[in-house]
């Protein structure tokens, strides 16, 4: 693998751009604006303030965990779970595949990457190593 501080650093950037996102959606869920509701109920659940917050207050969780070495795996598991949540609403309503439908795949996967980066124990776990050069 490459420089090992370099490798670390893009795993911090790749785990922090979704611990921003996800504050900011979780965030925005606790409020939660009229545009959060208005999105909500298009995906088939209540407009219920209280549902609405339940689910800003589970990825708030979820994200510390993954934010927290000590959990960050734990943290992973929890934030893919919640994504394939998301996965499956947009999936019950019919919207678009790539922008939508796959969006909670997408973070999952950086989740995922940023730690295999970040964390040498997720390496050692899960070695993905080049084919050997058969001269």
């Amino acid at each position: 693998m490459a420089s090992n501080k370099g490798v670390r650093i893009a795993g911090f950037v790749m785990s922090g751009l979704v611990i921003a996102f996800m504050v900011f959606d979780g965030g925005m869920k606790l409020v939660p604006f009229d545009i959060v509701i208005k999105s909500t109920v298009e995906l088939g659940y209540p407009a219920s303030s209280n549902l609405i917050r339940g689910l800003g207050v589970v990825a708030l969780v979820c994200t510390a965990l993954y934010a927290w070495p000590r959990t960050a795996v734990l943290g992973a598991i929890l934030l893919t779970a919640y994504m394939g949540g998301a996965v499956a609403s947009h999936l019950r309503v019919g919207n678009p595949l790539f922008s939508h439908m796959l969006f909670g795949v997408y973070l999952a996967i950086f989740a995922w990457g940023g730690l295999y980066l970040r964390d040498a124990r997720v390496r050692a776990l899960l070695p993905i190593s080049l084919p050997a050069n058969e001269s």
